[in-house]
């Protein structure tokens, strides 16, 4: 049944409590609409195929069906490059073909079953390598290779590079589609009064992404549209991406009353943005003391029926191999294809995980060979403070770019040494059973350890502005999405150390068009670094105003807010970056595992995670973001993986009985370090923590699995059977 709920929208016949707690979540008594609508998707069956008429009839003479869509009923204005609001092409087993807006979801799911579609079928590819050939049949009418070429970026001469080196290695690696798996599904809600439309939605980005595009889809001014995103748990970088907007607003014009609707579960995992799969082939030249003379990396990504942020996943996909250790040459190539599965997006950290996972276990397999510690490798040729050999092509008044290739930059801060030393000291990395598969038996333990980088959100506008009232509190205005990091709590704090007031007296007013200035994407572990500068100006600004007010050099600020005759109000505007630096936080994680020779069970015993993210404002906070990142990550290590019918292109586990999840009884706590300083350009000595956690996981546990046994896994997830398959394959066993 689950599958049915795939293709055609219809969600399982009775919510439980857990599902209606999740759905009040969001629709709050601000969003109780009255007389409100709802709606249900009619999906595609088919992987590809042209839809040849569309016979709506049965379904608007169902009495309480208010509205129906198709592809004739819509604008022809693309929400993204390649998405249209529906579209007579669909593309993948789940694909939107039409929308009906009902009195009630039942009545919507019954009037989903009288609309008959007439398709005509088209050839379907489900992987990438296949959708590159000449003979594949085109996806989209541009082609199969999304954005007509190669990404490549370079830094030096690889072929000087490999020429100089004294030994080369190289391994193939591949990564899983998984899904975010947010407990909350996507959901809008869309109202009109008059010619004025408010949305309600979970969001990343309610002024630069969602009313823009609502703007320039309804053909509207983005002064006659409001979008609202509350409080949202569990956004993972993946609450939008999607046709779920407009599809609301659409039927909510053609009714004439609001209309809610809501992914099932099954829905978001179908149609929802998920991770695309990768492969990635890493070369890595060394000298004979073994530092890196070149490195180069080619990935093929599988983007699914839509890019959305394909190109940003497959370009951070090279930032680990680019940058991560010394090297005066480098060079990656990307190439992203369309093919009939789900559309890939964006998910924490993009495509960071996928890169270092090839790198960090490709550097433990050099470690090996050159009969070096994987650590004391790490340690001596890890990428330094003065950034990478080479000449600056970055113009002198031009931002930095926080994904760099090119040399000759320094880093704000590289806590990366730091980070290193405490976690191999908390791991007691120096009792590691040393060589590789020395142990016998059939339970085995090892430590692994992999380090990383990630961008900190240069080149993002950030405004903010800080109300002072009489009534003595504090109220931060900015446009920003709190997707589950926490922001509306560091923002507030915030405001409230630059103006020396409690916390308590800190009101947050976020994610409101109507409320807030623009603020840009909550994506890229920007909010803090970004936002948290436009808020502390924004403050400070709001400060110098009531000491002009007050007469007075300093103060009590509460004492003199309450003397106010009227609010004063502060404005800051940032654009973040540097011209002079490299803005990136760095991490170091190591695992203890167990692997079981005759099962293929591998269990994680201890994590230890240390963190360059600069000044820590939140402890506790920062610590919940390090855990929860790497608990979520360890899931997809070892089994998380969304399955597809390579017959059919139907997707086989969409739920949560059938994606299997690992439970807080697989896991030891994570032990979260923070042993870098401050950085100097970041707000207070902050740096970006959101992403950074998850990138190191995948190549941690399977360079621990390989200490253990002496087996090394290229492919995740880790499952038992691929164990015992690369235990089969390297001639390990159980003795």
């Amino acid at each position: 049944m689950q599958t049915e709920y795939a293709v055609v929208g219809a969600s399982p016949p009775r919510r439980g409590l857990a599902d209606k707690i999740r759905g009040e979540a969001l629709y709050t008594a601000d969003l109780k609409q009255p007389d409100m609508l709802y709606a249900r998707v009619l999906r595609s069956p088919h992987a590809h195929a042209r839809v040849v008429k569309v016979h709506t009839d049965a379904a608007l003479r169902l009495p309480g069906v208010q509205a129906v869509i198709t592809h004739l009923d819509v604008p022809h204005v693309r929400i993204d490059e390649d998405l249209l609001p529906l579209d007579p092409i669909v593309r993948y087993v789940g694909d939107e073909v039409a929308v009906v807006a009902a009195e009630n979801e039942v009545l919507a799911e019954d009037a989903l079953r009288l609309i008959q579609v007439d398709y005509e079928v088209l050839p379907a590819v489900f992987e990438a390598e296949a959708a590159l050939q000449p003979e594949a049949a085109p996806i989209h009418p541009q082609g199969n290779l999304v954005g007509g070429g190669e990404l490549v970026v370079v830094r030096g001469d690889v072929t000087a590079g490999f020429a100089a080196a004294d030994r080369i290695f190289e391994g193939t690696f591949r990564t899983q589609v998984h899904a975010p798996a947010g407990m909350e599904t996507r959901a809008a809600l869309a109202a009109w009064e008059g010619d004025e439309l408010t949305v309600w939605k979970t969001s990343r980005a309610v002024h630069a992404n969602d009313r823009q595009i609502l703007s320039q889809v309804l053909g509207i001014p983005q002064e006659r549209i409001r979008v609202v995103c509350t409080h949202m748990g569990g956004g993972f970088g993946n609450k939008d991406e999607s046709r779920l907007p407009v599809l609301t607003a659409l039927l909510a014009q053609q009714a004439g009353r609001p209309v809610r609707l809501e992914y099932s579960r099954a829905e978001e995992f179908v149609a929802g943005r998920n991770r695309q799969s990768s492969v990635n082939h890493l070369r890595i030249g060394v000298n004979k003391d073994g530092a890196p003379t070149a490195v180069e990396m080619c990935s093929v990504m599988n983007a699914g029926a839509y890019v959305s942020t394909g190109i940003r996943v497959t370009r951070r996909t090279g930032q680990g191999p680019l940058y991560l250790y010394t090297c005066p040459h480098a060079r990656y190539e990307g190439v992203t294809a369309y093919t009939n599965r789900s559309a890939g997006g964006s998910f924490r950290g993009l495509g960071a995980p996928l890169g270092h996972f090839a790198l960090e276990v490709l550097i433990d397999q050099i470690a090996e060979a050159m009969e070096m510690d994987p650590l004391d490798y790490r340690l001596r040729f890890h990428v330094s403070q003065e950034g990478q050999p080479g000449e600056r092509t970055t113009p002198l008044e031009e931002l930095i770019p926080d994904e760099p290739a090119e040399g000759g930059v320094p880093f704000s801060s590289n806590g990366l040494h730091e980070c290193l030393l405490a976690g191999a000291e908390r791991i007691g990395w120096r009792e590691r059973r040393q060589p590789h598969g020395t142990a016998t038996g059939p339970i085995r333990r090892g430590l692994g350890v992999a380090m990383g980088t990630y961008k900190g959100g240069v080149g993002r506008d950030a405004e903010a502005e800080v109300r002072l009232t009489p009534a003595g509190r504090v109220v931060v205005h900015i446009g920003n999405v709190d997707v589950g990091q926490g922001s509306t709590t560091l923002l507030a704090q915030i405001a409230a150390v630059t103006l020396q007031v409690p916390h308590h007296v800190v009101d947050m007013v976020m994610a409101d068009t109507a409320h807030t200035p623009p603020a840009h994407i909550t994506a890229g572990s920007s909010t803090t670094i970004t936002s948290g500068a436009a808020v502390k100006l924004a403050a400070e600004d709001a400060h110098r105003h009531l000491l002009d007010h007050a007469g007075a050099p300093g103060g009590d600020t509460v004492a003199m807010m309450t003397a106010l005759p009227a609010e004063i109000a502060g404005t800051g505007q940032v654009m973040s970056g540097s011209t002079d630096y490299i803005i990136n936080t760095f991490m170091a994680h190591f695992a203890e595992v167990e692997v079981d020779m005759l099962s293929g069970r591998v269990r994680v015993l201890r994590y230890v995670a240390a963190h360059d993210s600069g000044r820590i404002i939140h402890p506790r906070m920062a610590q919940n973001q390090v855990s929860g990142g790497v608990l979520q990550f360890l899931g997809i290590a070892l089994r998380e993986e969304l399955f597809v019918d390579e017959s059919s292109g139907v997707t086989l586990n969409p739920s949560f009985l059938e994606h299997k999840f690992t439970s807080i009884v697989d896991f030891p706590t994570i032990e979260v370090l923070f042993p870098a300083g401050p950085d100097p350009l970041g707000p207070y000595g902050a740096k970006a923590l959101g992403e950074p956690p998850v990138v190191p996981v995948f190549a941690a546990v399977a360079n621990a699995v390989a200490n253990a046994s002496g087996v090394w896994l290229h492919e995740v997830p880790f499952t038992p059977q691929r164990v015992l398959s690369a235990i089969r394959e390297q001639g390990r066993a159980a003795a």
